[in-house]
């Protein structure tokens, strides 16, 4: 899968680390950046289709379901 179509949402990430995480939603949409970031972080609210952003705790696992946004 591909483009616009593929698929925006990763539940099954949760809990694993930051770098397994963004391995498996490349492997699903490589058309996408990623980009790991702290829980809490600032971030700007436009929404941009070709962006999933990663909130990992402190520990460095996966905090929250990544998103297309």
């Amino acid at each position: 899968m591909s483009g616009d179509s593929g698929k925006s949402s990763w539940p099954e990430v949760v809990g694993l680390p930051s770098e397994a995480a963004k391995q498996k939603i490349l492997a699903d949409r490589p058309d996408v950046q990623v980009i790991v970031l702290p829980v809490g972080s600032f971030v700007t609210t436009e929404f941009n289709p070709k962006r999933v952003r990663v909130f990992v705790n402190p520990a460095g696992y996966v905090a929250e379901t990544p998103k297309i946004g």
